[in-house]
């Protein structure tokens, strides 16, 4: 009996260590280890290297959550023959049934809850577990690991994806801990959280179509772009050359129009080149650079998708601030 309590001790402190830290893994905070690995603290850089390393982390816990329930069953069904050796299959199979809510508990509520409130203290402390296990397991969790590139592939998935979104969450944690610190204001606080949630969003989705936008011609005087700029509330309009193929030169700014005082039409200003799947905050960036150009938003063969200005951008920032997006 002293056997069977062993490995029933065993198996439950297993559960709740790769339980706990599995929860403790995608709760604490990126920046922090970076901070603590930059001054020398051994765990925190073990931490950082293993956050980077997803797919390797969650395959060390899978193994190590299924030798825990091995060992645990084991114990249980040991001890269910020894306390009745004559039950026959019964209580062997009674036996888990009975203490399946005492080790779900233990061994996973339990831990799960307290790397919850506390993901950065307790994870320090089990780093050298966890790097040993790592270790110990390399060879099941290599196969693991590509089997799961196998699926990646055959998916399109790729580990980046889980790594930014892992980056994101915890830039997002970090944000909360500072507004509840003092250290943002709740106006700050919520425009860095709208930021995140539009950042990686591709500026097609933002872009008015190319069918919806008015255009101007080389051929049109300065009074007739005025009169269509405001006749459709255009503060930016691309122009066409309509003396050869139809196709785009530039745009012209109204506010530029009114400033001049020559009854001709100025050079169109080249406008700025944006892919389709570029991000939000890319395009943004390079909006901003640029003096708030025209953005013309194309796709892999060039054509046309849509246009897009840094004003709208920036409107589509505090609407998602506002949670309309």
């Amino acid at each position: 009996m002293m056997i069977v309590f062993l490995l029933l001790a065993i198996g439950l402190v297993l559960s709740a260590l790769f339980s706990g830290s599995e929860t403790g893994f995608y709760r604490v905070t990126r920046v922090r280890l970076a901070n603590e690995a930059l001054a020398g603290n051994w765990t925190s850089r073990a931490l950082l290297w293993l956050s980077h390393q997803p797919s390797l982390f969650v395959a060390t816990t899978l193994v190590g959550n299924n030798l825990a329930n091995y060992l645990t069953s084991l114990a249980i069904v040991m001890a269910s023959q020894r306390l009745v050796p004559e039950s026959g299959t019964a209580v062997v199979i009674l036996g888990p049934v009975v203490i399946a809510p005492f080790v779900f508990l233990l061994g996973e509520l339990l831990p799960k809850n307290l790397f919850f409130s506390a993901p950065n203290r307790l994870l320090k402390h089990c780093a050298p577990f966890l790097i040993l296990c790592t270790c110990l397991f390399a060879p099941v969790t290599l196969v693991l690991r590509g089997f799961s590139r196998l699926l990646q592939l055959l998916s399109g998935k790729s580990p980046q994806e889980v790594q930014l979104t892992l980056a994101r969450r915890g830039l997002a944690e970090l944000l909360t801990e500072g507004g509840e610190a003092g250290i943002l204001r709740p106006a700050q606080q919520s425009l860095a959280q709208s930021m995140l949630a539009v950042a990686g969003l591709p500026v097609k989705r933002f872009a008015s179509p190319a069918g919806r936008v008015v255009r101007a011609t080389t051929t049109m005087s300065k009074s007739e772009v005025l009169r269509i700029a405001q006749r459709f509330g255009r503060t930016l309009l691309p122009v066409d050359d309509t003396r050869g193929r139809r196709e785009l030169v530039g745009y012209v700014r109204t506010l530029d129009l009114y400033l001049d005082k020559s009854g001709q039409l100025p050079t169109p200003k080249p406008l700025l080149m944006l892919q389709e799947d570029q991000s939000f905050l890319s395009a943004l960036r390079q909006l901003s650079d640029t003096e708030d150009a025209l953005g013309h938003v194309v796709n892999r063969e060039g054509q046309t998708v849509g246009f897009v200005t840094g004003r709208e951008l920036r409107l589509a920032l505090l609407r998602a601030e506002q949670g309309k997006i």
